[in-house]
């Protein structure tokens, strides 16, 4: 492991690459400090303290403690979740997204030129309800037009400048940048879910026996978890020889891998930011009735909310699943290079037969996945501890930290076997699997 690391700081571009994400990483912290003007943080952190088993404590884990702060960067990253989840739906529905989608390298750009300016709205729409929250907490100094408006300004500016901090990363850096992002911000509540753990155990809160049983089930979730990340399913695939030239291409045995979980975190993070947009319609309507009476159904600890939240995942599981791996094409590709699946003939039929096993292998992925999103309620019902050391033993927190550690880890895989060095897996035949 030590010589692993010293390969990494030998090869200068990749030395490069994992400094300038540290870099960006690093102001993106800084921006969950520097608090929106006008905001009464005293007063603020009171009445936080009473609102941590929240969907709004869930909110502030992905923005990195920044929203319980009132800083400017309160909102996340997820309104440009949001934003790319819009666009990957009407995808599906709207025909003039599809070809966007479908021609190339110019409709990826313009796609993503739209996703960047309803990131924008969605952005000044949830600061404009952070905003009415704050004042009917009376925690703004100045309330008003001039307090909605800079409130406005700031959380939008800041959403913005964490969207073009993840695309810095993507195009300089090394790792998945929205994705290293939040993940950052979860890693960050860590320090204080912990103490806040140790005060609930030297209160006589809880017993030693069962901080243990908390720590066995923590040990059994994070491989349950991995197990969930790099489990697959191994097709076999048969190349038939070509001669060209004077050389013979392929007959060659191999395999063609479908994950258990081949949406990584996307169907999470997807869910996430769909729940969390009732919740930014409720608190639009602080005062009318039938709209608390529903918003009683969306908070973090009624069943309701949290069998909805099951419920998307699956979906977008098979949802996202679909768009990134689309049997028809995979079958097309075999046939073109001349590759085939034993006993079944290429072309349609084998696209029928990838999309049964993948359905199938889907299925128990999704619902695993799922699971591991509700365990949080699970371990708050049944231990009775605080959201914050759930969050992070349990659930979205974890699966994000395993499933965007992986990837990280495989990117820094491929460079050191480009140039010949050993991974952390300690040879090339054992090499982590990464995500995609």
């Amino acid at each position: 492991m030590i010589e692993t690391f010293r390969n990494i700081f030998k090869i200068s571009d990749l030395r490069k690459k994992i400094g300038f994400t540290v870099f960006i990483l690093a102001i993106a912290r800084v921006g969950t400090h520097i608090v929106t003007p006008g905001v009464d943080t005293d007063s603020l952190q009171a009445i936080w303290a009473n609102s941590e088993n929240t969907v709004f404590g869930l909110y502030d884990l992905f923005a990195g403690g920044a929203f319980s702060k009132a800083a400017v960067f309160g909102l996340g990253i997820m309104p440009y979740i949001s934003a790319s989840i819009i666009f990957q739906l009407l995808g599906a529905v709207w025909p003039t997204i599809q070809r966007l989608q479908q021609s190339g390298e110019e409709g990826r750009k313009k796609i993503t030129q739209y996703t960047r300016y309803s990131t924008l709205v969605l952005s000044a729409m949830q600061a404009f309800a952070v905003a009415v929250w704050l004042e009917s907490q009376n925690v703004a100094f100045s309330p008003g037009f001039t307090f909605k408006m800079v409130t406005m300004i700031s959380m939008a500016s800041g959403t913005m400048l964490l969207m073009w901090l993840g695309e810095q990363i993507d195009e300089r850096g090394i790792g998945n940048g929205i994705s290293l992002l939040i993940m950052v911000g979860i890693i960050a509540s860590f320090p204080t879910a912990l103490s806040q753990e140790w005060l609930e155990f030297t209160n006589n809160n809880r017993t030693l026996l069962t901080e243990v049983l908390l720590i066995f089930i923590a040990f059994g979730i994070i491989a349950f978890v991995v197990a969930l990340t790099q489990g697959q399913r191994k097709i076999p695939v048969q190349y038939a020889k070509r001669v060209v030239g004077r050389k013979v291409y392929g007959g060659v045995n191999t395999h063609f891998p479908l994950r258990v979980n081949a949406s990584g975190v996307m169907p999470i993070i997807f869910a996430q930011a769909i729940m969390f947009i009732p919740n930014t319609l409720f608190s639009l309507f602080p005062d009318s009735e039938t709209v608390n009476w529903i918003a009683q159904y969306f908070q973090f600890d009624s069943f309701f909310y949290w069998f909805v939240y099951g419920v998307i995942i699956i979906f977008f599981t098979y949802f996202y699943t679909a768009i990134i791996l689309n049997p028809i094409e995979v079958a097309d590709n075999l046939k073109k290079q001349g590759g085939f699946i034993p006993g079944v003939r290429p072309g349609k039929k084998t696209a029928e037969y990838l999309d049964n096993i993948l359905t199938r292998v889907t299925l128990p992925g999704a619902i695993a996945l799922a699971f591991v999103a509700i365990i949080p309620y699970i371990l708050i019902k049944g231990f009775n501890i605080n959201f914050g050391y759930a969050s992070f033993f349990g659930g979205t927190g974890l699966l994000i930290i395993v499933g965007v550690a992986l990837d990280f880890i495989q990117q820094i895989e491929s460079h050191l076997y480009m140039r010949h060095y050993e991974g952390f897996s300690g040879g090339r035949g054992g090499r982590i699997r990464g995500r995609r």
